[in-house]
């Protein structure tokens, strides 16, 4: 059981229903988010051969569940282990702040990494005239993916030396 306890962004991604996971579209969708909008989102090539892993093993509705298929809720052993391994003292939000980041230092268009992070349009007059939809995020999407996949690699490389 999920309790209101946690993060709600965190919360967002536990309550992911492979109902809500569209292999076909690599896309899935957020329900209920901290701004009330479902939020659709494209995968980039990673994230879909993740989910598709993870389907392979799915013994519960829930995309995040563990081998009981309850939802996964305590991080606290998968957190440290890459804080010991990393010597990176980190948070869950942390998380976001550096996909936000590397989306910028890419020059991916604010509009596109608003879209991305689900951000409210608030009183922004010009957001209200573009329209975004999933295909548009799909390239800035797998930018992120690819630079960050490619720092780890480069970590992953140099640790074996």
């Amino acid at each position: 059981m999920i309790t209101n306890a946690l993060d709600p962004r965190k919360e967002e991604a536990l309550k992911l229903c492979w109902a809500d996971v569209d292999l076909e579209q690599k896309t899935f969708i957020i329900r209920e988010p901290k701004n009330h909008k479902d939020h659709t989102l494209p995968m980039s090539d990673f994230i879909f051969n993740l989910f598709q892993r993870r389907k392979s093993l799915a013994v519960s509705d829930y995309v995040f569940a563990d081998a009981k298929g309850r939802v996964i809720s305590n991080f606290r052993h998968a957190i440290a282990a890459i804080k010991q391994s990393s010597g990176i003292d980190f948070c869950i939000h942390d998380l976001r702040r550096t996909f936000a980041t590397v989306a910028e230092s890419l020059d991916i268009p604010a509009y596109a990494l608003k879209r991305l992070l689900n951000h409210a349009d608030g009183s922004d007059v010009t957001a209200g005239y573009i329209v975004a939809n999933v295909e548009r995020l799909r390239e800035p999407m797998q930018k992120i993916t690819d630079f960050v996949l490619g720092k780890v690699q480069g970590i992953e490389s140099a640790q074996a030396q």
